[in-house]
């Protein structure tokens, strides 16, 4: 795999601003990478496979690496908002098809947003001691998601900051179950047997265990592909993006596997399984004296905070993308005079506030489901872009770009379709939210594609110098 440098210039008219270099983009990846799934999901992990809970994080890593490889190819060769939805509706110019995987992407970081919203409402009442009912979370969780639009609507390079605070914060909250667990390996009060112990289910062999646990922890690993949306507001993506997002990668899998580690050398796995904050357990139990109730909480809270501001950014710029492609309706392509596109960030903080009531009263497990939901449905996307990289091979370009060799792409496509199937041990629940989730997508296609036919246009990507400004109120 190679990459050719070349400086890119930015279009005339160009209507986002163009305000992330290398570091931003770094932090990006990283921030977005980072967040609710390690925060919430080791103790389940361990669950699956016992101590050896590093492993399924590990294979996740692997798994999301390869299908990096044909996203850097994609970007580096189209850099435009859209991400997924824009590849393959150029690979297989399918209105359906193209409409579906735009939902399904959508649909997952607003899911994510969402669950992100009600943990920071949660992780809020904890860290002030307030005793919130159903309805007082929810009005929390809700009026974050709100202040999450404001940001949003300030503008990209509001946003950008606010999320380098976040990742900071957020990598902080890591860094001191890593520095705690190192501490007490080094003191040898540390259970290193647990770590290589395989401890699974009595209906599941390691194999199937490992997969399904893989399911769960792939949750950790999603937010890399958000950067791609990412494209029109970066400086010269065509020579950044395939480093920092191998960097970034790299960064997320090396803290999970420490994490995890820390996690079962210090906590025993039935422990860590029976809490919903794993990681302030470990803290606990590896220095009592430090005052994890107050601290960790608000380390959570602002981790899951960064995680919805991230993927609400993704969404809005997702459906703004596709409105300039004229593959879903042009009022979602307009944009303020800050140049952020104020009615996609309009429409997916509504479709989030009725997500997380349906989250508040319909699950009693809902960063589970929820969370594995995200990955059954971006691990189906990432299978179709593994085979559109391959598709679009035909489709010449003046500039260079990344190219990820064949095999790679393959073995990608394969992992990813075999994470979503029933045979790598993910739970039926999962299948019933997506399923729900994409009949809705499917629902709002047909007008979309009737207005379109009867306006006579047909649904072909455009170049973005041949699309013509949308209207800036």
């Amino acid at each position: 795999m190679t990459v050719h440098d070349e400086a890119s210039t930015d279009e005339q008219g160009h209507e986002l601003r163009r305000v992330m270099g290398p570091g931003l983009l770094l932090l990006f990846i990283v921030g977005d990478i980072l967040g609710t799934g390690v925060y919430a999901l080791t103790g389940q992990v361990a669950a699956e496979v016992g101590g050896a809970a590093w492993l399924p994080f590990l294979v996740a890593f692997a798994v999301a690496l390869l299908t990096a490889f044909s996203y850097l190819e994609l970007v580096t060769k189209y850099p435009q908002a859209a991400g997924a939805a824009l590849y393959v509706h150029k690979a297989f110019g399918i209105h359906l098809v193209t409409f579906m995987i735009a939902f399904a992407v959508m649909s997952s970081g607003i899911t994510s947003a969402s669950t992100a919203a009600r943990a920071f409402a949660s992780n809020l009442a904890t860290g002030i001691g307030w005793e919130a009912g159903d309805g007082g979370i929810l009005l929390v969780a809700l009026g974050f998601m709100a202040l999450v639009a404001a940001v949003n609507l300030r503008g990209v390079s509001e946003s950008v900051k606010a999320n380098v605070v976040l990742t900071l914060v957020e990598l902080s909250g890591l860094a001191l179950v890593i520095v705690v667990g190192l501490w007490v390996i080094a003191g040898g009060d540390a259970d290193w047997g647990r770590v290589v112990a395989f401890d699974t289910p009595e209906d599941k062999n390691v194999f199937l265990a490992v997969t399904t646990a893989t399911s769960l922890a792939f949750f950790a690993m999603v937010g890399f592909e958000d950067s791609v949306n990412m494209a029109e507001e970066c400086k010269d993506p065509h020579r950044i993006f395939p480093r920092m997002m191998l960097t970034g990668l790299g960064i997320a899998g090396l803290i999970y596997v420490l994490v995890a580690i820390c996690a079962v050398a210090i906590v025993p796995v039935g422990e860590l399984a029976d809490t919903d904050t794993p990681l302030v357990l470990v803290v606990e139990r590896g220095a009592p004296d430090f005052p994890v109730d107050d601290v960790l909480p608000f380390i959570s809270m602002f981790a899951v905070a960064n995680s919805a501001l991230i993927n609400m950014m993704m969404a809005s710029r997702l459906l703004y993308g596709m409105a300039r492609q004229d593959v879903l309706p042009r009022s979602l392509g307009k944009v303020s005079r800050r140049r952020t596109p104020y009615t996609a960030i309009a429409f997916t903080t509504l479709l989030s506030f009725a997500l997380i009531a349906y989250v508040s009263y319909a699950s009693e497990d809902a960063v589970a489901v929820l969370g594995g939901t995200t990955s059954l449905l971006l691990l189906a996307v990432f299978a179709v872009v593994n085979v559109a990289v391959l598709v679009l091979r035909r489709d010449r370009v003046d500039r260079d770009h990344f190219r990820t060799r064949t095999p790679v792409a393959l073995l990608g496509a394969v992992s990813c379709l075999y994470l979503v199937t029933p045979l790598s041990g993910r739970d039926g629940q999962q299948y019933e939210v997506a399923g729900l989730l994409l009949l809705v997508g499917l629902v709002l296609s047909v007008p979309v594609y009737l207005h379109r036919r009867r306006q006579g246009e047909r649904m072909e990507l455009r170049d973005p110098e041949d699309i013509p400004p949308h209207e800036i109120d």
